[in-house]
């Protein structure tokens, strides 16, 4: 497996153990054609979840795969999903993002404090992950 799956197989982890922590429910799509990794019931809605792994203060939101011409690269469309989470890995330890919208038509993101959903050392910190989670709409 090479190691961008693996990260990106750990950023979807990540994410469903957060939302899962945050009481809600999460369902997984049963093909890979999805514009989407999840879906996540929050007792509002159900919302298509783009999960994204980044090791800079920047993700990438382009779909990239490869077929036997070589690697295919896709902008997402409008309503292609509704959140975008990002597990965001450092030397200073590990942050998770959340943007309720789609980036249509972006390369990538700057991953900002507005944007910012928790550290994940205030878990063990004894941080309270029922409370309003803080998120750009």
């Amino acid at each position: 497996m090479r190691t961008t799956q693996r990260k990106g197989d750990v950023a979807t982890a990540q994410a469903i153990a957060t939302f899962t922590e945050l009481g809600y429910d999460v369902s997984i799509p049963l093909t890979e054609s999805a514009r989407y990794d999840l879906i996540v019931d929050d007792g509002i809605g159900l919302h298509r979840v783009q999960v994204k792994y980044s090791s800079r203060n920047k993700v990438d939101v382009r779909s990239i795969h490869s077929n036997s011409k070589g690697y295919v690269v896709k902008k997402a469309r409008e309503n292609d999903y509704d959140w975008l989470y990002v597990l965001q890995v450092t030397n200073d330890g590990r942050k998770e993002f959340l943007f309720r919208h789609c980036f249509a038509g972006r390369n990538g993101v700057t991953l900002g404090a507005e944007s910012l959903l928790r550290e994940l050392s205030q878990i063990s910190a004894g941080l309270d992950v029922t409370d309003e989670i803080a998120c750009v709409d």
